[in-house]
């Protein structure tokens, strides 16, 4: 017997990448950074735990102070979420009354949110190339979302090509998930005093080392904050605890050590991309901390298992347009030899 309400029966949950002990795997399947946040983050948390007793700031004033000053925001133009998933559920469910349009091969949660919000969805086929064109999405009425880069593919869409959408659709929102945007790309955050139905979400996950600690956040016109802030008052203020507030609020203290680590990922990145082409993969050109590549030889399924039966884990999407593709996490620079030095061995067996 189920008590779940009946709207909820057949929701498909969001299926997340698997957390194992790292002291037996190589853990390349959830684009998390390889390296630990700066000691000075680590020591902050320490202390802001002798406090745990007081609720957290309601205003996350410690990470949207030097947050806004860093992207050239102001505070009111600034939402912080617990993770960039708590920011995507609060649009889903306030802001998608017309609707909402997503890419096909994207971000899984996309899906799972329409599901649970019950929006109208339409998804757009990316191209062949698996490229992102916004013209398809000019007949739409609704709201827009997609990731830049876009997850699991990395590829980048210019931000000439967004603003054009936005210039062509200014009564409709476009969303813009920044969650790997410093890793390559421009962002669009520069631009929104400029347009106002665009939103951008970024996340402390990825570049900044704090994927444990959930923090999110958006930037967006102030009107829309503070719908964003009343959708947030009526369900959960505290929904920033406060050893991520002082997470955040320490590492955004940490910029070159942020900024060494993500060009250490680059540099890691684009070696990784040239081993893979040497080994006979075919992959895109990804601008995120992950890559994107499939062997003519070998099935999807076939490479994951092999990995994982090595001990190395990495991503596969058993979806019809990507089930020959394996989304590997850029690790150190020792862990991606490690990766290449077993795809190796394993495409040598194939070849005996």
């Amino acid at each position: 017997m189920s008590f779940l309400n009946q709207t909820y029966q057949n929701l498909t949950p969001y299926t997340p990448g698997e957390q194992v002990d790292e002291a037996a795997y190589i853990k390349l399947n959830t684009n998390e950074s390889p390296y630990p946040p700066a000691p000075n983050v680590q020591k902050a948390v320490a202390e802001a735990a002798q406090k745990l007793n007081r609720y957290s700031d309601i205003a996350v004033e410690a990470v949207a102070k030097p947050l806004a000053k860093y992207l050239g925001v102001k505070q009111e133009q600034l939402f912080l979420g617990n993770g960039s998933d708590e920011v995507l559920s609060y649009i889903f469910q306030g802001f998608t009354e017309k609707g909402i349009a997503f890419p096909d091969v994207t971000y899984g949660f996309y899906q799972v949110y329409s599901g649970l919000y019950q929006v109208e969805s339409t998804v757009v086929p990316l191209k062949e190339d698996f490229s992102l064109d916004l013209a398809e999405y000019d007949a739409f009425k609704g709201t827009v979302i997609f990731a830049n880069p876009n997850a699991p593919t990395g590829i980048y869409l210019p931000q000439e090509e967004i603003c054009a959408f936005l210039e062509r659709h200014p009564d409709r929102l476009v969303v813009v998930d920044e969650a790997y945007i410093d890793f390559g790309g421009k962002s669009m955050v520069s631009l929104i005093n400029q347009y106002k139905n665009l939103f951008v979400i970024g996340t402390f996950s990825k570049s900044r080392q704090l994927a444990g600690a959930r923090l999110g956040f958006g930037i967006g016109n102030t009107d829309l904050i503070a719908d964003l802030n009343r959708l947030r008052f009526s369900l959960n203020p505290y929904n920033v605890n406060s050893l991520t507030q002082a997470a955040g609020g320490a590492v955004l203290q940490e910029q070159v050590y942020v900024d060494q680590k993500v060009q250490e990922t680059i540099k890691v990145r684009e070696w990784s991309k040239q081993e893979l082409t040497k080994l006979g993969f075919e992959q895109t050109d990804s601008q995120g901390n992950f890559l994107f590549a499939k062997h003519p030889k070998l099935s999807g399924e076939s490479l994951f298992l092999a990995l994982r039966e090595k001990k190395i884990l990495v991503r596969w999407f058993n979806q019809p347009r990507t089930k020959d593709y394996l989304r590997i996490t850029v690790g150190t620079k020792e862990q991606m030899e490690q990766l290449i030095a077993v795809l190796t061995t394993i495409l040598n067996e194939v070849k005996a």
